[in-house]
Formats: structure tokens, sequence, C-alpha cells
């Protein structure tokens, strides 16, 4: 029996994934975290053999839970499922130590797939990423792109400035204060070399960064 653990915050999402998953003889959701911060805690708790993790969890950030899980429970796979495009966070998201990636608008089709691939040690990644990834070593990727250089929670305050959302509900949602993320808006335009939100935007537009 394989022993999952989905986390989601949206009880839709994980009712679906859950009657998905209910189709298969051999598997069985065992746990269910609606933020990144119950994730290990129902780990420490519960015999799990993969984790379905979704990227934008609150509380803790999925990225940080992923590195949480690779520290503390290393021989559990993490299969990360998200809204974001492939672009966005994937790349990212195996660094940190994902086993597979896979977007929510192909999940009723390909998640038993991702899970069983992942839980005997395999890889597993969308088609629409395993292109991408191709083109990016076809077209020699270490073309470092500007956004790079950002730690991994620079890079998501970039994208949530680019998209318009204010300081003060980046700070509600990632749990941190509002000097904290002018704190980190101002490191970014450094790094990037740009200096308003309008530039932000316009550059995450043109590397396709935002959904």
């Amino acid at each position: 029996m394989i022993k999952l653990l989905i986390a989601d915050d949206y009880v839709l999402i994980r009712e679906g994934l859950k009657k998905v998953v209910k189709r298969e003889s051999d598997m069985q959701v065992v746990a269910e975290a609606t933020n990144g911060a119950e994730v290990i805690r129902l780990l420490q708790k519960n015999e799990v053999d993969v984790v379905v993790l979704d990227i934008s969890m609150p509380v803790k950030e999925g990225i940080d839970v992923l590195k949480d899980i690779n520290k503390y429970f290393p021989t559990i796979p993490v299969l990360i499922l998200t809204m974001h495009s492939e672009k966005k966070y994937a790349v990212r998201a195996l660094m940190s130590g994902a086993a597979g990636y896979l977007t929510k608008e192909g999940a009723a089709r390909e998640l038993i797939v991702a899970i069983r691939k992942i839980y005997e040690g395999g890889k597993y990644v969308s088609p629409a990423l395993a292109e991408y990834l191709v083109e990016a070593v076809r077209t020699g990727s270490k073309q470092t792109q500007q956004h790079d250089q950002l730690s991994d929670k620079e890079f998501q305050i970039m994208c949530k400035l680019a998209s318009g959302e204010s300081v003060k509900s980046i700070a509600e949602a990632l749990h941190i204060t509002t000097s904290t993320v002018h704190t980190y808006k101002n490191r970014i335009y450094k790094k990037m070399n740009l200096f308003t939100i309008p530039e932000l935007t316009k550059y995450c537009i043109n590397q396709n960064l935002l959904d």
C-alpha cells in the first residue's frame, strides 16, 4: 500500500485528489495538511511513502516545506502539485529536492502515474515541463537570467510584487512584517538592477514568470 500525505489549503482540491487516489487499490491517503507548518508534524505522526505538496501554502511556503522534508525525511519523495506555470517555480522546486512537478491542470490524468514513478525511485515532470527543460538544455540554459541570482524567498516576493500584490498583503500571506517585505524588495531591486514595480512587472512578463 502506497501511503500518501496530501498538503493543500483548498479542501476542494484535497477532496478531488482523494477521489482520484481512491480508485487505486494500492494507494491510501493517510494524512492531510492545510498549511505548510502542519506537514512536518504529520510526517512525525504518520507512516508516509509519498508527499503530494502544493507549492503555495499558508503559514509556511511549499519550497521551504520541501527543504524541511528533504532534511528530516530524506527517504520520502515529494511530488509538487501547483497552479503555477512550469517555468515559474519548477526548476527551483526540482533543485530543492522535489522528485516530481505536476500542474493541477494535468493532475486528473497524470497524478497516479507520477505517484507510482516517484514511489519507485524515479522522477516525474509533466510533458510541458520536460519540453521546456529539453529546450533549456539545447539552448545552453546557463544563459543565466537576472532572476536566477535571487533566493527562493526573493523570487517569490518579486513575483507577488510584479503581480500587483501590496506589501501589506504579501506580509500577511508570508507571515512576516511589512518592513521585512520592504527589505526583500530593496534586495530584489539591487540584484535585478531595477528601480520600480512597473519595471519588475515588465521583466516578469517578458520572462513568462506571471500566471
